[in-house]
């Protein structure tokens, strides 16, 4: 990052004011994604279609409602418990507790994970499923009954077993209040995929009762948190994720999907038809209040916050495919799928061309070189460094050269003084100016190239340290979360007093001394402003490429090139001030 933030400035101070531009630039860019983000994160849901797919009324390919001609059809038997119990399925990877009530899912304890509180992981959002449906629950239309959708979601199932089950087995469930006859199977193996059979009938017509995950997730417990869900589908081979505010709550979208489903910054539970010319999607929007203290919450102080479901199936009996867990790589890219990966539920953003890249080979250095995030990142800033070595030594003969012949352009300047910028012989400056520069083989750009490189990096860094759940709770050092600021903020410090270092020590004729004294101060503290509560990770590589470039510039320095680049600064000091020049050592 050395290179970015101070640079070997050219002739005349342009390269000082091109500096100062790139840095009021950025720092506006990165002020604004700021705003932006936060304004995504606090804008109420829009009612708004999801696709193109969307744009007809809601319901538009809902069922109607059973024909009257059943109305008639003799009760079968009645199938229910007597009462409400448990049945618990686990795997190394799980523990699901379902209950017969609705034969749905009351807790979903991903074991590898943990809250931030320290516990284990329940991906269930407990308040949201209270009000709006639990995990594997049924949806219905309304166009049915009313009072079906709460029915089937009070119905008391028979389970087909009690107890622990270990995966891989199945477990089903049965009830029948005469008109009303549901089956549910669920099949676990290894993974985090679960196989369900859905059969829902009424006076012995079909109905269309969607397997759902209808309340987001578990570690959904703040505004910011619930603003990264979206709804996730993938058609014809291509993944599209959808943004909150532009989900309608009851829309239908029809198949063919390859997978559909919702996630978080983190966890997703994704869809997948065995059938997905037969299946439809019905997107589920709700709100609910996030209090704005978590620990000591309070009603009169809380956010209203987006909660995102997905519901899937067909009137007919289907059978679907459910993953529940995280946002892996590794993880998404084992499941099967008819189309596109579930890696495309991870979202990069619009760097994601250079940040998955990035996080690949962090990954390959934490998993083959050293078992800590925090190290990886810094030995993958060594090698970014490294990678950019020569550009620094390119800009550098650049500025050189520039400032080389500053005397014959300054000579060119003042014979066209006399005339103003609006007259036509000005034209003639210029391109004096530029066969100079040509005739001597410089680039006026050449000195921006370093400038310009780190910031793709910075961004999918940031990108890259947002949304990989590899980091999430990573620590390193005094660092307990490598995705959250720096708790005691020393990152920031440390970056401001070696970026000043930076500044010091890199030479820079042309520029005006108190210019220079001036950005000295003021750049550290811009930068050391915007480092102060990004994510740690980034900082630390921020911090590490400052450390590389101290020492990259003082090496330079004791170069013939360096020396030569030092003389001509103190020489072009000196003839501004009026004083001798004094040679540095």
């Amino acid at each position: 990052m050395a290179e970015i933030q101070n640079p070997n400035q050219q002739g005349g101070g342009q390269d000082s004011k091109t500096l100062l531009t790139f840095t009021i630039v950025f720092f506006v860019l990165f002020l604004g994604l700021q705003f932006f983000l936060k304004q995504k994160k606090t804008e109420p849901p829009a009612q708004t279609a999801v696709h193109q797919q969307q744009q007809p009324e809601e319901h538009a390919s809902q069922p109607a409602a059973p024909a009257a001609a059943h109305a008639n059809v003799p009760a079968g038997p009645v199938t229910q418990a007597a009462a409400e119990s448990t049945i618990v399925v686990e795997n190394e990877l799980y523990r699901i507790t379902f209950t017969n009530r609705g034969a749905q899912v009351t807790s979903w304890i991903l074991k590898k994970y943990r809250d931030d509180d320290g516990k284990p992981l329940d991906l269930v959002n407990h308040a949201a499923a209270a009000k709006f449906g639990y995990p594997l629950s049924l949806y219905t239309y309304d166009t049915y009954d009313a009072d079906l959708r709460s029915q089937l979601q009070q119905a008391m199932f028979v389970p087909s077993a009690t107890g622990t089950i270990t995966a891989p087995g199945s477990l089903s469930f049965e009830y029948s209040s005469g008109s009303l006859t549901v089956h549910k199977t669920f099949r676990f193996d290894a993974t985090y995929v679960i196989h369900a059979d859905i059969s829902v009938t009424q006076n012995g017509a079909p109905v269309a009762a969607m397997l759902a995950w209808p309340s987001g997730f578990g570690d959904q417990d703040s505004l910011p948190h619930y603003a990264t869900a979206s709804l996730n589908t993938a058609q014809n081979g291509k993944a599209e994720q959808t943004k909150a505010k532009k989900v309608s709550g009851g829309a239908t979208l029809q198949g063919p999907f390859d997978w559909a489903g919702v996630s978080d910054l983190y966890f997703a539970a994704i869809f997948l038809p065995d059938m997905p010319k037969d299946t439809e999607l019905v997107s589920l929007h709700n709100t609910i209040g996030v209090p704005q203290n978590r620990k000591n919450p309070d009603p009169k102080h809380a956010d209203q916050a987006s909660v995102l479901g997905a519901a899937m199936g067909t009137a007919q009996p289907y059978s679907v495919r459910l993953f529940v867990g995280p946002k892996s790589l590794d993880v998404l890219g084992s499941v099967p799928t008819s189309g596109a990966s579930l890696e495309k539920t991870v979202s990069f953003g619009m760097w994601g061309v250079i940040s998955k890249p990035l996080f690949l080979i962090l990954r390959f250095l934490h998993e083959h070189v050293v078992a800590n995030w925090g190290w990886a990142i810094l030995i993958l800033t060594i090698v970014l460094n490294m990678a950019m070595l020569p550009t620094r030594f390119q800009a550098m003969r650049q500025s050189l050269k520039m400032q080389r012949i500053q005397p014959q352009i300054e000579a060119i300047k003042a014979k066209y003084a006399k005339y103003k910028s609006t007259d036509p012989r000005r034209q003639e400056m210029n391109k004096e100016i530029f066969d100079l520069q040509r005739r001597e083989n410089v680039n006026m750009f050449g000195g921006c190239l370093p400038m310009l490189l780190p910031w793709p990096l910075l961004y999918a860094f940031y990108s890259m340290l947002g949304n990989v759940i590899e980091l999430r709770q990573a620590h390193w050092l005094w660092l307990p979360d490598l995705s959250a600021p720096d708790p005691l903020h020393i990152l920031p410090i440390f970056f401001i007093v070696s970026m000043f270092l930076v500044q010091w020590l890199t030479p820079s004729p042309g520029v005006d001394p108190s210019q220079q004294r001036m950005m000295a101060l003021t750049m550290p503290a811009v930068f050391g402003f915007m480092t102060w509560n990004v994510a740690s990770g980034l900082a630390l590589y921020w911090a590490g490429s400052n450390i590389l470039g101290i020492v990259q510039q003082m090496l330079m320095n004791r170069t013939k090139l360096g020396k030569e680049m030092h003389a001509l600064a103190l020489k072009r000091a000196a003839k501004r001030s009026g004083k001798p020049a004094l040679a540095r050592r």
